[in-house]
């Protein structure tokens, strides 16, 4: 008999992501993060002048980032024990928004905090991606965790009858994103995993699908 599934996102639902880049910023490039909106690209300013950061600047950094600095992402408090509390009812992998030859290093990194689970990379929206893994796994009710209001529309869209928790454990930014709940995108909106798991674990027993 197919397992419940769950589909989580990594930066920012499992691991910190904001805040360890925030600190390697100011101590590498002299760049501050102040995040006083949803636009992340106006959140990165050079210390010296107050300039804003370009695009491309961004970018690369990002991807420097993810090629050099992963090490310094820690665990979301609660979210190892809380994943792998889910791994004994359902199946879980994670889908992360990183190019595909990353996948083996962010695999690593989530093994190194203890979360063994089998890791899909995307780009863009992740509602296709998301529809891949359904048609690959068939499970008997899926489940799907993210930070970021645009990609619990795009799973909104493509497969609604999946489950849909909006969590961001970052405070650094949690305040600053839209809520997928208040906008009807997602089923419910909580940003603390000791809150989370247990509406997680109804959801993948189907015991609030209505909500």
């Amino acid at each position: 008999m197919a397992r419940p599934l769950v589909i989580s996102d990594c930066d920012e639902v499992l691991l910190h992501m904001i805040a360890p880049y925030k600190e390697w910023l100011g101590e590498q490039h002299g760049i501050d993060f102040i995040m006083e909106n949803s636009d992340f690209g106006k959140a990165m300013r050079y210390a010296g002048t107050g300039d804003a950061v370009p695009p491309a600047e961004i970018w690369r950094l990002l991807g420097l980032f993810f090629d050099t600095e992963m090490h310094r992402q820690p665990a979301i408090a609660g979210a190892v024990e809380g994943i792998n509390a889910l791994a004994e009812h359902a199946d879980v992998v994670i889908l992360t928004n990183l190019n595909d030859d990353r996948r083996e290093a962010r695999a690593r990194q989530l093994q190194d905090v203890g979360i063994h689970a089998r890791v899909f990379t995307n780009q863009g929206p992740k509602g296709p991606a998301l529809k891949a893994i359904l048609d690959e796994y068939k499970p008997s009710r899926a489940v799907f965790i993210d930070d970021l209001p645009q990609h619990h529309g795009s799973v909104m869209e493509i497969a609604p009858h999946v489950g849909r928790l909006h969590l961001c454990g970052e405070p650094l930014i949690a305040r600053h994103i839209d809520c997928a709940h208040v906008k009807g995108h997602a089923h419910a909106r909580i940003d603390q995993w000791e809150h989370a798991l247990p509406w997680l674990m109804d959801r993948i027993h189907g015991v609030n699908d209505d909500d």
